[in-house]
């Protein structure tokens, strides 16, 4: 059987099972008992069918498709359908999430590139060039002239203030968020602009402060905060990619079920880039303003950066696997 008529004939099957799943994932409870049952009829039928595929060769992004789908209602026929809600948010963050990311990391990959250099661009302009920062960043980022570290032009203020600055801290970077991931409605180019924009000013900015002679507190300003902040960025970004993929190459798909698919695994990583973000939000609210040495505020960024590369590695790895 030709994998074109292999797909025409069961692709009804796997729809539904599709269907299904998400109706449970809002509540097994309020589903019909025979809705229930088709689940672990359709969850064998569909391994025989991921079985069939790898057996023929079938293409890779077909098998990982059947792969996710048997692993999701893998879940529910042995045991998942009775977890309750702290469940399935530890679940989410254990498993959901992280699985998606690394699923999602081409496009993440993508995101961090172009901030990248950016970056570095601006950086070695500024660093070289100052007078290119006008061209580079708007004007209201270029101080008219640094006398003091960025620390102490941030964090002037009263520590009693610190969760009404965390809370406008959370907001505008969410906002940040929205606006790459809502690049999605222009093909991305709207997305790659906000990534590529905030990394000119991350690097632009950085020599400013460098130039006046405050580089290493800027550095070790933003570390802390800056970790989780960023990456958050990217995987926002990588959302409006994502959707913008499947608008403009659906494979072997209809667009409009392209498009669904891609706005199913997007929301899993934007509801995860909210969470890092009022994790980063606070952080910056409440621990930045501390006046403790540079040397602090690094560690605690490079530990950021370490248990963040940890989970988006291992979490929820071995499930995947058993599964």
């Amino acid at each position: 059987m030709t994998q074109a008529t292999f797909v025409e004939r069961r692709s009804a099957a796997w729809n539904q099972l599709d269907a299904l799943l998400a109706r449970a994932g809002r509540g097994v409870r309020r589903m019909q008992a025979e809705d229930v049952a088709a689940i672990g009829v359709l969850y064998r039928a569909v391994t025989s069918d991921l079985a069939y595929a790898t057996g023929r060769g079938y293409d890779a992004r077909l098998i990982a498709y059947l792969n996710r789908l048997v692993a999701r209602a893998h879940a529910y026929v042995y045991g998942g359908a009775a977890t309750s809600g702290w469940q399935r948010v530890a679940r989410f963050y254990t498993q959901t999430f992280p699985q998606e990311f690394r699923r999602s990391f081409a496009y993440i990959a993508i995101c961090a590139a172009i901030t990248i250099v950016s970056a570095i661009v601006a950086y070695v302009l500024v660093r070289t060039h100052p007078a290119t920062a006008y061209a580079l960043l708007p004007d209201q980022l270029i101080p008219a002239q640094i006398k003091k570290s960025l620390h102490d032009s941030n964090f002037a203020f009263d520590p009693s203030t610190s969760p009404t600055v965390a809370s406008e801290i959370i907001t505008n970077n969410v906002r940040v968020a929205i606006i790459a991931f809502a690049g999605c409605v222009t093909l991305g180019l709207l997305t790659l602009y906000i990534i590529f924009f905030n990394g000119l000013m991350l690097g632009g900015v950085g020599a400013l402060f460098t130039n006046a002679g405050f580089g290493a507190d800027f550095w070790a300003t933003i570390a802390p905060h800056g970790v989780i902040e960023l990456t958050a960025i990217q995987i926002a970004g990588a959302a409006g990619l994502m959707i913008s993929a499947g608008i403009l190459a659906p494979g072997r798909l209809r667009r409009r079920d392209a498009i669904a698919a891609a706005a199913r695994r997007a929301g899993i990583l934007i509801a995860g880039v909210a969470s890092m973000l009022l994790v980063a939000g606070t952080i910056e609210g409440f621990y930045s303003p501390l006046r403790l040495p540079a040397s602090d505020r690094i560690a605690v960024g490079t530990a950021t950066a370490v248990l963040l590369a940890v989970y988006f590695t291992f979490a929820g790895r071995a499930v995947s696997r058993s599964s």
